[in-house]
């Protein structure tokens, strides 16, 4: 398998060099790059295995490379801040990030952080179930017949375990443990935003079909129209 590749756009040299050095004695590959401008280019013609982003570049900043890179690439990408103020915002994949963490933070952390998302986005090949969608873990990619649409790791993460769990209700709180493994505290609204996203995602291959559905005060089930209640 192929040595990882991460991406890390952030215009504090010092720092970079810092999480460079913690990456790739945990056995990745590191490439930095000092400033937005041209990064999105890097990312098409590199093709990263995850992107370390800060919020604030000289250039063109952390927002508007995430919003572009999202329009062509699933790659997972982990914002860093120190604006508090944005965390709803980051949490709620608005934006399309897959994690975040507040500056000033551990290189450690980081670490341990990336090993996690790499393999929230790398599990095993095929999710097969009987049904209308058929979830490739592989590429992030569902499929419905000759449609396929690629998600976020995020939205794959929990679009995975409302579907292996077809017909029973899931909580938000155990969607929010299931998603954020780390004990993080996030709001409500968070794993509602997510399904918010993911619906209108989802609409994409099945128009005109609710797939998942709102239990009031409770959580979110995953229902196909054929399905028993």
């Amino acid at each position: 398998m192929p040595t990882p590749v991460i991406l890390m756009i952030e215009d504090e040299d010092h720092l970079a060099a810092v999480v460079g050095d913690y990456l790739r004695a945990a056995g990745y590959q590191f490439h930095h790059l000092a400033t937005g401008t041209g990064a999105v280019d890097w990312i098409r013609q590199n093709d990263p295995d995850l992107i370390l982003l800060d919020l604030m570049l000289p250039g063109q900043d952390g927002l508007s490379i995430c919003r572009e890179v999202r329009l062509r690439s699933p790659v997972p990408i982990m914002m860093t801040t120190a604006r508090v103020e944005e965390i709803d915002r980051l949490l709620g994949l608005e934006l399309g990030a897959d994690d975040y963490l507040c500056k000033p933070y551990s290189p450690r952390e980081l670490v341990a952080r990336v090993k996690a998302v790499l393999r929230r986005t790398q599990p095993p090949d095929l999710v097969r179930a009987p049904g209308l969608l058929q979830l490739a873990a592989d590429r992030l990619q569902v499929c419905c017949g000759e449609q396929v649409i690629i998600l976020t790791a995020v939205e794959f993460a929990l679009l995975t375990a409302l579907h292996q769990a077809a017909g029973r209700i899931l909580s938000r709180q155990h969607l929010m443990n299931l998603i954020y493994a780390d004990n993080r505290i996030v709001s409500d609204r968070t794993i509602d935003s997510h399904v918010k996203k993911l619906r209108r995602r989802l609409a994409e291959l099945v128009p005109n079909t609710e797939l998942i559905h709102s239990v009031y005060g409770v959580g979110y089930r995953y229902e196909e129209p054929d399905q028993p209640s």
